[in-house]
């Protein structure tokens, strides 16, 4: 397969994105609520069918698994993982920290990834045999190998519940600094080296199958709460981390018996 080429397709998808999700931004929009009680909106759904369409015509063998509508080929080797607007309840808020997720697979392997900021214009791409690039120019993860020293992310402490919920917050306070709310930007700004770890639970892998080349490409490690692959049969706990050393010192305390009974 031409890797270069389906990066530059997949570029092309995310063109197509912005084209319809960023005239709806800051707009009047109606929302709606899923069955899990999460927003969408017809931006949403419309730049996911316009996706769709783009791959049907030029890649009608390829399967596509999305956030907004049923898995179609999900028995082909090559698949699409979709999320049109990963953050919307940051786009129904006026935040410009929502993004596009795109990714290729090759059976459970991600050949690319793709994180698309439309309104902050920034596209990190990241290719299982190749280097991640933040629009264009190479990007790597910070040589941070102390939990003390780092900076942590993640969307919201909603996301945690129970031990995941104890489990976060032991890391949290390991942690030099941590700080919530930046969706899928939060893996890009540990790709590009500003960030340290990202840790979250509840995902689905529309939300972590396009971070996983661009993280990896970066320098980085991803994998879930006990150090797995990711795939998209993973519970949803991700950990991302931008060295190796602090990845695993990540996971200990992740995993580490909780101090109180």
């Amino acid at each position: 397969m031409d890797m270069t080429g389906m990066g530059q397709f997949a570029g092309t998808l995310a063109d197509a994105a912005r084209s319809i999700v960023l005239p709806c931004f800051r707009q009047p929009l109606p929302i709606e609520h899923k069955a899990d009680h999460s927003p969408v909106t017809r931006a949403d759904r419309a730049a996911e069918q316009r996706l769709r369409e783009l791959i049907q015509q030029s890649y009608p063998e390829h399967g596509i698994v999305g956030e907004e509508y049923a898995d179609q080929g999900r028995e082909k080797r090559y698949r699409w993982v979709l999320d049109p607007i990963d953050g919307t309840k940051s786009f129904i808020s006026g935040m410009p920290t929502f993004g596009t997720l795109i990714a290729l697979l090759d059976h459970h392997t991600p050949l690319l990834g793709l994180i698309d900021m439309p309104v902050l214009n920034e596209r990190w791409l990241g290719l299982a045999s190749g280097v991640t690039t933040l629009n264009g120019r190479r990007c790597q993860t910070r040589t941070i190998e102390q939990l003390a020293q780092a900076i942590l992310f993640a969307t919201s402490p909603d996301m945690f519940q129970g031990d995941e919920q104890r489990s976060f917050q032991r890391l949290a306070t390991a942690v030099q600094l941590h700080r919530f709310g930046a969706d899928c930007y939060a893996y890009g700004l540990l790709a590009a080296g500003y960030i340290d770890l990202v840790a979250e639970a509840d995902l689905k892998p529309y939300d972590f199958m396009a971070l996983i080349p661009i993280i990896e490409g970066a320098g980085g490690v991803i994998t879930d709460w006990q150090g797995r692959p990711l795939s998209l049969e993973s519970d949803g706990r991700v950990l991302a981390a931008a060295t190796p050393a602090l990845h695993q010192q990540a996971l200990k305390v992740l995993n580490a018996e909780s101090a109180v009974e």
